[in-house]
């Protein structure tokens, strides 16, 4: 799977419509882990971001002072993105969150911001692992306590 936004043309913001067309049945996923989100903090802000060729267009979704959440386009599908601090990382891994989640944090590089996990969501990822929007609202429920 390509780690490059399907939307790479800096002069083009990406569309409900061009949504619609790229992530197909996904679409559907990428609304209900949006309204998540703003059903745990309704002051969220949303805004498409490009920083830089390398990535593309993302879309993220911030409170005051960082962002909650990343969604990442691509062909069919898109990635969820979240960044972890020391005390949430802690947290999360003595939560319900599952093992895999778990074990892609815990070994994801440490940087000043804390660790990043990232989550495929695709018509594959949630009928093989139902559990993954359940896992989803944990993070953004621990994400948003610290």
């Amino acid at each position: 799977m390509d780690d490059i936004s399907i939307f790479a043309d800096k002069a083009i913001i990406p569309t409900d419509s061009d949504l619609i067309d790229i992530l197909g049945s996904t679409y559907d996923l990428w609304q209900q882990i949006n309204n998540l989100v703003f059903s745990k903090y309704p002051n969220g802000k949303a805004e498409w971001n490009f920083p830089g060729k390398k990535y593309g267009w993302s879309y993220r979704i911030k409170d005051k002072r960082r962002a909650i959440i990343y969604l990442l386009p691509r062909d069919k599908y898109f990635k969820v993105a979240l960044i972890f601090g020391e005390k949430a990382t802690q947290e999360i891994m003595g939560s319900e969150v599952s093992e895999a989640i778990k074990n892609e944090l815990i070994n994801s590089k440490k940087y000043a911001e804390g660790r990043s996990i990232s989550i495929d969501i695709s018509d594959e990822t949630v009928i093989n692992d139902e559990s993954v929007i359940s896992d989803i609202e944990q993070l953004v429920i621990i994400k948003l306590k610290y």
